[in-house]
C-alpha cells in the first residue's frame, strides 16, 4: 500500500468547502485504522434489533416511499433513487441508497461538495424530501443488509473522509468504531455537516456516542428522532456543554 508523500501537505480552513481543497490533498490519501471499543453485550444485541425495527418501520414507509418515488420521477429527469459509495464499520466501502434530492449530474459541475443552506443543486421536491427525511427512507434496505444501524454516526463519502483523516487527525476514526446509522445523537442535535468546523464538532458528538452507545441510549435517539422529524427538537436540543474547539 502506497503511504502519503513526506512532504508538508495544505490543511483545510474550517471555512473553507471542500470544493476548494487544494489539489495536493488528493495525493494525501492514508488508511482506515478505527479505534478498537469493547463489544458490550448490548451491541451483540443491536443487530438482530436493527433487522426487527427495520421490518416493521419498512411495512408503512413502503407505500410512502413509492409515493415520492413517483413525485420525483415526475418532477425532475434522471433516476427516482441514487447510489453512493459511504464508509462504514472498520473504514469498509460500501453502497448507500436515497431518493434523489438533487438534479441528476449535478456534480459534474461543481465536484465533490458538502450541501449548504441554500443549494441551488437541490429540486423544489427534493427540499421538502430533505425536511421530512423521506430521502433517507431506502437505507433501510443497507440496515436490512447489515451496513448499516438504525442508529450510529452518520456514514460520509469516501473523499471526504480521506480529507477530514488529514485535517482532524486519527481520532476521526473512532466514529468507524461501530456501524454507521440512519440517526444518531450528532445528527439529532446537529445540522448536516457544510464545512470543517461542523465536522468537528460533529464528531464530538460521535465519539460521546461510541463511548457511550447501549440499548437505552439508542432507544432515546430514537424518541428524539421522532420528536424532531415532527418539528419538536426545541423541545430537547441544547447547546453543547463543551463544543469543539475551534482553528
Amino acid at each position: 500500500m502506497k503511504s502519503a508523500p513526506s512532504g508538508k501537505h495544505p490543511r483545510l480552513s474550517p471555512r473553507t468547502p471542500l470544493s476548494l481543497r487544494p489539489a495536493a490533498l488528493d495525493t494525501a490519501r492514508t488508511p482506515a485504522k478505527p479505534v478498537p471499543v469493547p463489544v458490550r453485550p448490548a451491541y451483540r444485541l443491536k443487530g438482530p434489533l436493527d433487522y426487527l425495527l427495520a421490518v416493521l418501520i419498512a411495512v408503512p414507509a413502503l407505500p410512502v416511499m413509492a409515493v415520492c418515488l413517483l413525485v420525483v420521477k415526475l418532477t425532475s429527469p434522471g433516476p427516482a433513487v441514487y447510489s453512493q459509495s459511504r464508509v462504514g464499520r472498520g473504514g469498509r466501502v460500501f453502497t448507500i441508497y436515497k431518493i434523489r434530492s438533487m438534479f441528476h449530474d449535478c456534480e459534474k459541475t461543481t465536484g465533490i461538495q458538502w450541501s449548504v443552506k441554500g443549494d441551488r443543486r437541490i429540486t423544489p421536491v427534493g427540499r421538502v424530501l430533505r425536511v421530512l427525511h423521506l430521502d433517507e427512507l431506502p437505507q433501510l434496505w443497507n440496515v436490512l443488509v447489515g451496513d448499516m444501524s438504525l442508529i450510529g454516526p452518520r456514514p460520509e463519502r469516501p473523499e471526504i473522509v480521506d480529507d477530514l483523516r488529514v485535517t482532524l487527525g486519527r481520532g476521526y476514526d473512532i466514529r468507524h468504531a461501530v456501524k454507521p446509522g440512519l440517526t444518531g445523537f450528532a445528527q439529532i442535535h446537529l445540522p448536516p455537516d457544510s464545512s470543517v468546523r461542523t465536522a468537528k464538532n460533529k464528531l464530538v458528538y460521535d465519539r460521546y456516542y461510541v463511548g457511550r452507545m447501549g440499548f437505552w441510549a439508542d432507544l432515546r435517539i430514537l424518541a428524539l428522532t421522532a420528536m424532531k422529524v415532527v418539528g419538536l427538537k426545541k423541545l430537547y436540543c441544547r447547546p453543547p456543554r463543551h463544543p469543539a474547539a475551534s482553528e
